[in-house]
């Protein structure tokens, strides 16, 4: 017998099928809100913002000073707030003052070089030097497009202040910082954990804690190295001391890092070619007498970390120092007390600890070597070179310049307050001035002696960290910071990374100015982040967010330009690419090839 055959009534299958309709319908809707929220949020930052107030009620984040654009004697500080400094309330006049006097320095310096100093720098040249410096990447469209909103003489101002409390400069910072204490290798396995001391090293920027402390933390670190993350500035030492700090390396490792010295050729011979003198420099109030450096003076100071042993599972602890070496020349070891190189007057000559003598010589407001290091030390940062041959050899009987003088006294004078240094350098002339000079019958050449006389800024190469962040922040439109999505910042540290290790990195000699190499060159023009960061990717990518939603195709080359070199374009190279785009059979091809060659040009991997 048959099963019957049970058919649908006609208005059965039509609601069916209404349901199935509606269900496609509602996810087709859904879909095309998310995708077009994404794109929203994505190029939020092509258009201009509306200004708001950066820094909340925090004192440390308001305006400092505000800089006419026709003449830098017309500098004329404008404080919003009286500034919080060191745990010390100073007023306007004492941050004027030093300004001043820098200014004067400046202009002093000009005038005996018989220079003509180039004009001031537009903002946008002085926010990419301060993105470059503070964060290691150019600014955003998305931060562009803010700034636009705030009137011109406020802008440079208030991108600093922002930089200045964004967790980008707090990690930056301490990695170049890490280097300087420790170098950049990964260290004894067991005993050394870089990333924990980069991520202290960034708490400590980020908590205002005073230079001073933070080296008297280091100098005088106890603990595990996991629990104590200071304890690393020993443990990375550990490989060459036999489970102990070694006292050799952390002498010549504590000169160069914090007093700006290296006197490594001390620790088997006494200088014989005069390249390190000892003694009582005047400018720091001494007898002005000097000699030559002796192999006693290495291994004197040497003396003061073998008071830092090691105690297994107790970590760094105390003890009394008890160094033992044999000279040159010498039959036997000698007992060797702990003594410091110059200025020994400062040494207190109580106490049992040591490593704290050494702490509070080391940083003791007298020992003007210490902040003169310092100064140096951010200037190097800021601009991308030292302001004389070396970051880091600093000879005592060279007397630095009444500029660099100046900051390191008042950078004493303000409880070595980091931030201070830095709002004291960028706004000073020597930060503003432009890199070429003026158009026109006043123009004229731009010469070595012009950098070196900070009559210009000067043209550096950008570091390999600071192209690699550049290119990545020129393909996104927002900015990329621990408030980008996750997988942004997976991505973004991937690329950087492996952009690294085929650009090459310097390591802690990241400031030797050496040339561009012809594997560099390559990286750049068919590398992997160079050809993702210009492709058409309407998801992530600056061209394909532009290319959809610019107005016009000036609009395009603008944005561009913008994106990429932090600039606008000039009436010329608008009217070029714009010409181009039309040109081209296709245009998304043409926004791709705009943006390659943007990514490649000299402007792109230099500071000017």
């Amino acid at each position: 017998m048959d099963t019957p055959t049970i058919t649908e009534s006609p208005p059965a299958a039509l609601l069916a099928r209404l349901r199935r309709v509606s269900i496609n319908a509602g996810k087709f809707v859904v879909t095309a809100f998310l995708v077009l929220a994404t794109f929203g949020f994505l190029t939020s930052g092509m258009s201009p913002g509306i200004p708001e107030k950066i820094g909340g009620d925090d004192a440390n984040s308001e305006l400092r000073q505000t800089a006419s654009a026709a003449k830098f004697t017309d500098l004329d500080p404008v404080s919003l707030a009286t500034e919080t400094v060191g745990g010390e309330r100073r007023d306007d006049g004492e941050w004027s003052h030093v300004s001043g006097r820098i200014l004067s320095h400046w202009e002093d310096q000009i005038a005996s070089t018989g220079l003509t100093a180039a004009p001031p720098a537009d903002w946008l040249t002085v926010c990419r030097r301060l993105s470059l410096a503070l964060v290691g990447s150019g600014l955003s469209l998305e931060e562009i497009r803010s700034l636009e909103g705030f009137p011109e003489n406020q802008r440079i101002e208030r991108h600093r202040e922002a930089l200045l409390i964004d967790p980008r400069f707090h990690d930056y910072w301490a990695e170049r910082f890490t280097r300087f204490y420790v170098g950049a290798d990964e260290g004894p396995f067991l005993v050394y954990r870089r990333r924990r001391f980069r991520t202290w090293l960034s708490d400590q920027i980020a908590t205002q804690v005073p230079y001073d402390v933070l080296v008297r933390q280091l100098i005088t670190a106890e603990g595990l190295w996991t629990d104590r993350p200071e304890v690393n500035f020993y443990t990375v030492t550990f490989d060459s001391g036999d489970g102990q700090p070694d006292p050799i390396r952390m002498a010549a490792r504590t000169c160069r890092a914090f007093l700006g010295m290296r006197i490594d050729c001390m620790q088997c011979h006494d200088d014989f070619l005069g390249n390190v003198s000892m003694g009582n420099p005047q400018w720091m109030c001494g007898d002005g007498e000097f000699r030559e450096g002796t192999q006693r003076d290495f291994h004197s100071l040497a003396a003061f970390f073998t008071a830092a042993k090691s105690r297994g599972l107790q970590g760094i602890r105390n003890s009394k120092a008890n160094y033992r070496y044999q000279y040159l020349y010498e039959t036997e070891e000698q007992v060797v007390a702990p003594e410091v190189p110059f200025r020994s007057d400062l040494l207190p000559t109580d106490g049992s600890n040591d490593r704290n003598r050494l702490a509070t010589w080391m940083t003791h407001p007298e020992n003007i070597q210490f902040s003169r290091a310092f100064v140096i030390r951010v200037w190097t940062l800021l601009f991308g070179g030292p302001p004389s041959e070396s970051v880091d050899n600093l000879p005592l009987d060279e007397p630095p310049s009444p500029i660099i003088m100046t900051l390191a006294q008042a950078f004493i004078d303000s409880g070595y307050d980091i931030r201070s240094l830095i709002r004291w350098i960028t706004d000073s002339p020597a930060f503003r001035v432009d890199s070429q000079s003026p158009l026109g019958e006043e123009a004229f050449e731009i010469t070595t002696r012009h950098e070196q006389a900070m009559a210009s800024f000067p043209i550096t190469r950008l570091r390999a960290e600071q192209v690699a962040g550049a290119i990545i922040q020129a393909g996104r439109v927002k900015t990329l910071d621990r408030e980008s999505a996750l997988v942004l910042q997976l991505q973004q540290f991937g690329e950087r990374n492996d952009f690294l290790k085929r650009y090459g990195d310097l390591g802690e000699d990241e400031f030797e100015n050496e040339t561009a190499t012809i594997p560099q060159r390559l990286v750049l023009l068919n590398g992997k982040l160079t050809s993702e960061m210009s492709s058409w990717n309407p998801v992530l990518n600056t061209s394909a967010h532009v290319g959809m939603f610019a107005a016009d195709d000036s609009a395009v080359v603008e944005l561009l330009y913008l994106a990429n070199l932090n600039r606008y374009p000039t009436a010329s190279e608008s009217e070029h690419f714009v010409a181009r785009i039309a040109a081209a059979d296709s245009r998304k091809n043409a926004i791709v090839d705009i943006v390659w060659v943007l990514l490649n040009s000299s402007e792109m991997a230099w500071n000017h």
